[in-house]
């Protein structure tokens, strides 16, 4: 369906141009003033330099060709030069007459659709997934579902740190404490033991004793240097030990993340793209991009419009190892290869900012990808406890992820037993999935450059604007229309009315702009952007809802269109949480 924006932008700009101006400056926004109407165009006032008139004159001009049209209710001029625009009850529920007959709720698939690959999670292999690993999880699944709502391809992926010095640590403490395992003996080269010689939670906990021993101990911290070389070098002993961390670790973080709905259609890391390293530093230093300086190779990437410095792109330490940025650039270079995308968008915390200009401008000028495939940066903020400091453990420490969403889960628990609304059975299922919605919608609803303060009672409130709050409309929509049906009723011949009051046309022309909100928040890579529409569409069902007597309206027609408009409702309301990637319960 076309966004409804567009249908009254079109019907402006015939009006536009019937009266003697350009259709150009038929430009249509939602009134930044409902109090006196509810769209408006406020082209007149661009227009006046061309035409050489006063802006209300031309205002006067559109507005009289556009009474009498069957969209518009009123359109008046008003000064100095804006076109007032209220629409016809009966344009508003033509409208959606129509959105409740598609089943996909006014949503239109590109006419061009792209292949985009998002970078998102980053964790590392052998640590646990804490509550610094969630923002760049919950926005870049947000994005990816967006993106493909809207028919395009989006491949997530996870981008592991799976081949650094963390291995060569875990490896050489594992040494320490068992050293007559066979993976450390040089004459042993292949088979290996099939299960892993340790657990999750004992490798969770090697890797940081051996990075604490490593920053007091020189000599430990060599053989871990050391180990990672031998590793990175193909040692098949480590090589095994290594695929035992990997299969561990990525097991634990896909049930992790699956708490989360979050998941990735790749599962690679920065050891994939090993093979891509030297072929192309070598075609970097062969055309001249990539020379020595102080024994380090780097690419100079300053440009004379900076504003501040930006440092060259160092490719390869003085000793010849690799860095992130190394690994980021050879990463590019495999995903052009494989995918041919049309964007590569990153989402990660904002003060990696300088890393990616940096990563971005080296694949640039060196020509790792063509000029048509865009390059993004999404940079988040931190997430906050209440003291305004990044969120901590009552103890101080980084707070585990899955110790975050039990804490959440159980304060849903126990509101919504306090509720008695939901069988103790289903309390623990419902709980998990109001504690999701507290969490992402929490997190999502704040722009995601800023910095934002995780306030479990303000996130899990069943009032304001929160997930707990746009789950329990949901579900009261849900419980009205089950009541109905109980009662024998269909709505397979229903129709929607013209509004009856000010608050149901409010109603209908909120739900009327889901297209436009989905399509924008996703051109604006801004999720905070659907939230808030779904938040404002949230408090228009309930206004109508407790100014209307729906169940007990004794007209029949009357009952059926109320009813149907609520489904509706409920329908965009679930597909935008699906997008935001939570879900809402039958009962909480």
């Amino acid at each position: 369906m076309k966004k409804l924006v567009d249908l009254i932008a079109e019907k402006t700009a015939e009006a536009f141009e019937g009266a003697g101006y350009s259709r150009s400056y038929a430009r249509v926004s939602v009134s930044n003033r409902p109090d006196l109407c509810e769209y408006q165009c406020n082209g007149a006032l661009a227009a006046k330099k061309e035409y050489q008139k006063a802006p209300i004159r031309i205002a006067e001009d559109v507005a009289a060709r556009l009474q009498g049209s069957p969209v518009f209710e009123k359109a008046e001029a008003v000064m100095p030069g804006f076109i007032n625009l209220t629409l016809s009850p009966a344009f508003v529920s033509g409208y959606l007459q129509k959105m409740a007959e598609d089943p996909e709720h006014s949503v239109e698939k590109t006419s061009s659709p792209e292949t985009i690959i998002i970078d998102y999670g980053g964790p590392n292999v052998a640590k646990p997934l804490h509550v610094g690993h969630l923002r760049s999880a919950i926005i870049g699944e947000s994005i990816k579902r967006m993106g493909r709502r809207l028919g395009n391809t989006v491949i997530g992926d996870v981008h592991l740190g799976d081949w650094g010095l963390q291995m060569g640590l875990i490896i050489t403490e594992l040494q320490e404490r068992k050293p007559d395992l066979p993976y450390f003996d040089p004459a042993i080269t292949s088979g290996y033991p099939q299960e892993p010689p340790f657990t999750m939670s004992e490798l969770e906990e090697i890797y940081p004793a051996a990075s604490a021993r490593s920053k007091e101990d020189a000599e430990y911290k060599e053989r871990a240097l050391q180990a990672t070389a031998d590793l990175q070098g193909g040692r098949p002993g480590y090589r095994a030990l290594w695929r035992h961390i990997l299969d561990l670790s990525v097991s634990d973080l896909k049930k992790n993340y699956a708490k989360l709905h979050v998941d990735f259609d790749l599962w690679k890391g920065e050891s994939d793209v090993q093979e891509y390293i030297g072929p192309m530093v070598e075609e970097m230093k062969e055309k001249g991009f990539a020379y020595e300086d102080q024994g380090a190779l780097i690419v100079d990437v300053a440009e004379e419009k900076d504003q501040k410095e930006v440092p060259p792109c160092m490719i390869l330490k003085s000793d010849g190892a690799a860095l992130y940025t190394t690994t980021d650039l050879a990463t590019i270079v495999q995903r052009e290869e494989d995918y041919h995308p049309d964007e590569i968008l990153y989402v990660v915390d904002k003060r990696q900012e300088m890393h990616f200009i940096q990563v971005f401008r080296c694949a640039r000028k060196t020509g790792l990808v063509p000029e048509s495939t865009k390059l993004s940066f999404l940079g988040f903020g931190t997430m906050n406890g209440k003291d305004g400091k990044p969120f901590k453990t009552r103890e101080g420490g980084v707070m585990r992820l899955e110790t975050l969403i039990a804490d959440i889960n159980q304060e849903m628990y126990k509101k919504i037993v306090e509720n008695r609304s939901v069988k103790d059975k289903d309390a623990s299922r419902t709980a998990e999935m109001v504690g999701l919605a507290a969490i992402k919608y929490g997190d999502l609803s704040n722009q995601a450059s800023k910095d934002y303060v995780f306030d479990v009672d303000r996130f899990t409130s069943f009032e304001g604007n929160t997930g707990p709050y746009i789950l329990y409309t949901i579900v009261r929509i849900k419980s009205i229309l089950e009541k109905f049906r109980e009662e024998g009723g269909s709505l397979a011949d229903a129709k929607i009315l013209e509004p009856a009051g000010k608050g149901e046309k409010n109603l209908m022309l909120q739900t009327a702009r889901y297209n436009e909100a989905l399509e924008g928040a996703y051109a604006e890579k801004a999720p905070h952007r659907l939230c808030a529409y779904i938040y404002e569409l949230a408090n228009n069902f309930n206004s109508f809802y407790h100014e209307t007597k729906i169940l007990s309206e004794e007209n029949r027609e009357q009952k059926k269109s109320w009813l149907l408009l609520l489904d509706t409702v409920r329908e965009v309301l679930e597909d935008a949480i699906d997008v935001l990637g939570f879900e809402a319960p039958e009962r909480m």
